[in-house]
Order: C-alpha cells, then structure tokens, then sequence
C-alpha cells in the first residue's frame, strides 16, 4: 500500500509540471508595419487640392465609418440588397464555416495538455495442450477463465512549452480565419454595391439612348416628309434612317451587361438568378462625402492587415514547437484495475492489479535535422514579416488610388456635364440651320453623334465615381476595425450545438 501512495505522489507531482515548466522559443513582438512613420495626411485626399468638384471628405479629419457602411449612400434598395447578403451570401458562409473548424483545433491541440485515458473490459476462455505434461491432466488439458476489467493512462507533460505554443498557434490561426471571414464580407458586400451601381449606370445609359432613340425617329419623320413633298431629298431620309437604326442597336447591346450584373446581384445574396430582378431606375446619385480618416489609422481598420499579422505571431509559435524537439520528452504510463478467473471475484480486493512508470527520451543525433527545421520556421517567419510590411504599402497604395480616382472623376463629371450643354447647343443650331435649308441633314447627323458620345461619357464617368467611392470605403477597412477581432480567449471557447450542427 506504502508503494502505491508513493507511485500517486509522484504522479501528482508531476501533474503540476505543465504550470511551471519552461516555454521554449522567441518571444512574440510585433515589427513594425513600415520604414517610416506614417503621414499625417494622404497624399491624394482633396484637401490637398484646390480644385476637387463636388466630392468632399467627412468631418472631423479622423473620422471612420462603422458599422453598416453601404447606408452612407442612402439608398434603401441597395440597403435592402446589403442585408440579405449578410444573411444568404454563400462565400461568406463559407469562410464562417473555415472559422469553426479553426477554432476546432485549438481544442485539438488542448488536449494534448492532458492524460489520455482508456478502459479495455475482456474475458478469456481457453484451454491448454494435453500433451505438454506428464501430470494427471495430461490427454485432457487445462481450461481456465479470465475477467478483466483493467484502465490505462498515458501522459505526455508539456515540460517545454511545445503544447502551449501549438495552442497559441491555432488561436493566432483562428484570429487569421476570423479576419479572413470579415475581409471575406468585406469584399463580398462591396461587390454588390459596385454591381448595383453599374445596373444603375446602364439604366442612365439606357435612357440616354431611349431619347436618343425618340429624337431621331422625329428626325427621319421630317426628313420623310420634306422628300415626299419635294423639299428634300431621299439621301436626307437614308441618313436619317441609318442614325436611327445604329443607335437602336447600340441601345439593345446594353442589356447584356446589365442582365450579367444583375445575375450577378442574385448569386451574392443567394438568390436563383432564373427569379430575381432589380426594378430599372438611373443612376442620379453623386459619390457621398467619406470619412476617410488619418493614415495612421488604415492599420486598424483592415482585415488583410490584421490577418497578416495574426500570421506572424503563428509563424513565432511555429518556431517555439521546433525548438522543444532539442529537449528530452517524458511519458508517464499507469495501469490498473482487477483481473480473476471467476466473475463473482473480478472486484474484490485482491483481484486488483496495477502498474506505473515514466519514460525519458532524448534525440543524441539526427544529423542536424531538427536545427534545419528550427531555421525552416524562422526563414517563413522572415518571410512573412515581408509579407506584412508588403499587405500594409499595398494598403495605403489602395486607398491613394482610390482617392484619386474618386478626386479626379468627381471633377471629370463637372467638365463632362458641361460638354454635355455645349453638345446639346450646337445640336439646336444645327437643327434650325438644317430645318431652314442652309446645311444639309449630314450635318445634323455628324453634331447629333456628338452629343450622344458626350452623353454616353457622362453617364459613364458618373457610374465609375459611384463604384470607385465604394473602392474607396473597401480600400479603408468598410465599417471592421481591430477591436472586433475576437481575442485568443473568445476563439478557445468550445462550439456551442447549433454552431456544431450539421447543415441538411
């Protein structure tokens, strides 16, 4: 009995390793994002500029959005489509169901912080040889039973640290799937409203071509009537005819684009494009002004940005298991549990056996393998600090392009609006000197294609400010920033049943 006491304290003993043992490897500090400190302004916010047209940035300076950043364009549709995303959108549900399973293996790698426990009950029947003695038995064998009912117990203690950096390991891996499912959303939520925008456009364009269309059938109405009367003439009525003829084919080809966004739409909000629509409706909005924030902080607000980080602190993790393999590993193994050839006795106390013991290894040579592994892990730890520094330049270049392309285009509408007039003036010449007889209709022809193509600019220099100030917002994180990411603590918690249902 003395024995067994001092086999349970030594057990009990080492039960209290993994709390105090060491933890091997370098210890995570997060480097820096860039070369230099940030500025304290963009380069190509329209602040910077005198001329900007109509578009302006939010107030005050270091304002962002939040939350639900599609309602800064105040269009109820576009909300309605939004929401319905978030709920059907099968891409994110994707990401979200990759986010489960990561959170599913840092239970994984928690239990190795824990004895491993089995039960094996049995019995046996059998019968010896008759032949392999002289004794009275002998021709007739010996039969005899055996009950078991015996528990096994395996425990590896986590004396290095090589358990607790594999935990870490899959929380940071966790973290980097949560911001991978919100950059995921992100992207999915910005699709759409860039889509929705460009149905929105071909509708404005189609209405530039539906009066377009009107116009000239009017125009070969009175070029037919004066050839009729005698007062034109026949190539008059063909031209005319010919102007009609290409604007309404040039009117029918927009509907292939905006069929394709539109089958576009439903397939984001987990629709069957066969029975979805969108209501036709031009385009009459102007990019909002967007809080844009300092440059200081874009960091906080990206998911890629923040994923890529989470990535470095893995990649530490990875180094500290590798380096645990330089030190010894214990075992401790333990059986027990009662054993007798009748089942009436099988727990009495004399049926009762046991056993306990540690084993110590220790690699002596490997040939430099494991040194060849610990610089494996520090080199894509390099590398992924490049990768980083990399995400964060092409973050910063994203919001510069997009602010300049909204700047830019936001002026470009102004000049296009009032290259539009200009067109639509000269049209009205035109026509009045064509009606009186002192130009020939070709004439009237080649200003009328003038102003269709001015048209046409304008709608689409209108549709492009509208998808690029959605660039804008994607490119400055949309409404997520750091502090929703979940901490190490929230992804370690174990899935509830309807998190860990199966979908039918």
């Amino acid at each position: 009995m003395t024995g067994y006491r001092q086999s349970v304290a030594i057990v009990l003993a080492l039960a209290v390793l993994p709390l105090t043992g060491c933890r091997v490897g370098p210890k995570y500090r997060q480097p820096t994002p860039l070369a230099q400190a940030p500025p304290v302004s963009y380069k190509e916010a329209p602040a910077q500029f005198a001329d900007t047209g109509e578009w302006k940035v939010a107030q005050p300076q270091d304002a962002m959005l939040q939350g639900n950043w599609w309602e800064i364009f105040g269009d109820p549709e576009l909300n309605a489509l939004e929401d319905k995303l978030n709920i059907d959108n099968q891409t994110i549900k994707q990401y979200f169901a990759n986010f489960m399973e990561a959170r599913t293996l840092i239970a994984q790698a928690r239990s190795e912080l824990y004895p491993t426990l089995g039960v094996g009950p049995g019995f046996t029947r059998s019968k010896s040889s008759g032949n392999l003695t002289n004794s009275a038995t002998a021709n007739t064998g010996h039969e005899s039973s055996i009950t078991s009912a015996p528990m096994d117990a395996s425990w590896a203690p986590d004396l290095w640290g090589k358990v607790r950096n594999l935990i870490s390991e899959e929380q940071y891996n966790a973290q980097i799937s949560a911001a991978d499912l919100e950059g995921e959303r992100l992207t999915e939520q910005g699709s759409l409203a860039v889509y929705f925008f460009e149905i929105r456009g071909q509708d404005a364009l189609q209405a530039v071509y539906d009066q377009t269309v009107v116009a000239d059938r009017k125009e070969l109405d009175l070029t037919r009537a004066q050839y009729e009367t005698g007062v034109g003439d026949e190539v008059s009525v063909v031209e005319a005819q010919n102007a009609l003829q290409n604007v309404q084919a040039a009117s029918t080809a927009l509907g292939v684009a905006r069929a394709q966004y539109e089958h576009a739409i439903a397939v984001l909000i987990g629709a069957n494009p066969s029975a979805f629509s969108i209501p036709v409706r031009a385009l009459n909005a102007s990019p909002p002004p967007v809080p844009i924030g300092v440059p200081s902080q874009l960091l906080e607000r990206r998911p890629d940005v923040a994923a890529s980080e989470r990535m470095l602190a893995a990649a530490n993790a990875q180094i500290g298991i590798a380096d645990a393999a330089f030190y010894p590993t214990l075992t401790l193994t333990a059986a027990a549990g009662f054993q007798s050839s009748t089942l009436k006795h099988l727990f009495d106390w004399p049926s009762r056996f046991w056993s306990i013991g540690p084993t110590a290894s220790e690699t002596i040579f490997d040939a430099g393998l494991r040194r060849a592994t610990v610089n494996e892990f520090i080199e894509a730890y390099n590398s992924d600090v490049a990768g980083y520094r990399q995400t964060v330049l092409t973050a910063f270049q994203e919001v510069e392009d997009a602010l300049a392309a909204v700047r830019i285009l936001s002026q470009q509408v102004g000049q296009q609006q009032e290259a539009v007039q200009s067109a639509q003036r000269v049209v009205d010449l035109e026509i009045a000197r064509y009606e009186t007889g002192v130009d020939p209709y070709i004439d009237v022809v080649t200003v009328e294609t003038t102003l269709l193509a001015d048209q046409q600019a304008l709608a689409t220099v209108q549709m492009q400010a509208m998808t690029e100030s959605v660039d804008l917002i994607q490119a400055l994180g949309g409404g997520w920033d750091r502090t929703q990411l979940p901490t190490p603590k929230a992804v370690s918690k174990n899935l509830t049943a309807a998190e860990s249902t199966i979908q039918r």
